[in-house]
């Protein structure tokens, strides 16, 4: 963690404000990321909306943070619609103040809205906020493209790519997910919208093992999309985003129709954006998959040219962010289907 003084990082907190102050924030209860410090000038320092709620995480192992009441009343000054304050510090020993210890307020945000459809929240479910600002664009391409199709969201963790294609009109949606407790984040999501109960499935359970149960159904779909974790391993196999997410691509590729869609996203920090598209281009050489598009993560996420003062640790490029998000198309051999 930088030791900036406080006025330093006060004036930094200023000038990410000031890039995405738009009269929507404060208006309604959505969700934005009001800094990255990794990015724009206080590396560890992450700062996120959640409709009324605030949440700062803190990725050192300070005990003393002598910033921290100051940026909060930063914070309510700018944004007065703020009602609650809830610290996660990345690196406690404590899985509380890992997953959230309010500081301000008696109650946090349990849903937001974005571009109209509504999310379930549940902002001390894990150390993270149960909902990525940095998949917004994702969300929308799947509200926009869904229509009509049959579509498997992997790794769904709570679900909320799945959320966006059910709100495009998809005509099914399969979660699957190793945690039945993140996806009843999910059916709360699909409650909230009043979609129908049978447009949605859950599948809690390993993903190897899930897949292999798809296969055998021989059920397809017209999108699939592969958010996997960084590593990962179970009796059933082992998720590495570094060195094996082509085998992961692999594992998916016979449940996808013909002209389909498999999204990749890989959000390995150390993983250049150039050895990400390399990796996309060998699979793609067969000539039965494509790279259709790259879907760039929103700006309050990556920082604005105004605001970036840091790089990330390994060059992105072609992605504007370490999470590298791509749209590939499927071509089978067996077209009929």
């Amino acid at each position: 963690m930088s030791m900036s003084s406080t006025p330093e990082i006060i004036n930094k907190l200023t000038a990410a404000i000031q890039q995405r102050q738009t009269p929507s924030i404060g208006t309604e209860k959505q969700a934005i990321r009001l800094f990255n410090g990794f990015t724009e000038g206080f590396p560890g320092l992450t700062v996120d909306l959640y409709g009324e709620t605030l949440i700062i995480d803190e990725h050192s192992e300070l005990q003393d943070l002598p910033w921290l009441d100051p940026v909060i009343q930063f914070y309510r000054d700018a944004l007065p619609s703020i009602q609650s304050v809830l610290l996660k510090k990345r690196r406690a020993g404590s899985p509380e103040e890992r997953k959230g210890i309010l500081l301000r307020g008696k109650n946090i945000d349990s849903n937001i809205t974005e571009y109209g459809v509504s999310y379930a929240l549940n902002l001390t479910l894990n150390q993270d906020n149960s909902f990525y600002n940095d998949t917004r664009n994702l969300r929308k391409w799947l509200l926009q493209n869904s229509e009509g199709k049959r579509v498997l969201n992997c790794f769904a963790y709570t679900g909320s790519l799945g959320v966006a294609a059910m709100a495009g009109k998809a005509k099914t949606v399969v979660q699957t997910d190793k945690s039945s407790r993140f996806l009843k984040i999910a059916q709360a999501s699909s409650k909230l919208n009043d979609f129908p109960p049978n447009l949605q499935t859950l599948l809690p359970g390993d993903f190897f093992k899930r897949i292999s149960f798809l296969k055998k159904q021989k059920a397809l779909f017209d999108i699939v999309i592969l958010d996997p974790p960084f590593f990962s391993t179970t009796q059933y196999g082992k998720v590495d985003l570094g060195q094996e997410y082509t085998r992961l691509i692999n594992k998916v590729r016979p449940l996808i129709a013909h002209n389909g869609k498999l999204i990749a996203i890989n959000n390995a920090l150390f993983l250049s954006g150039t050895d990400y598209i390399h990796s996309l281009e060998s699979l793609c050489a067969d000539g039965y998959l494509s790279i259709q598009e790259i879907i760039p993560i929103p700006s309050d996420c990556t920082g604005y040219p105004e605001t970036i003062c840091n790089s990330p640790p390994v060059n992105s490029t072609p992605f504007n962010h370490p999470t590298k998000i791509v749209l590939l198309q499927i071509k089978r051999k067996d077209s009929a289907i």
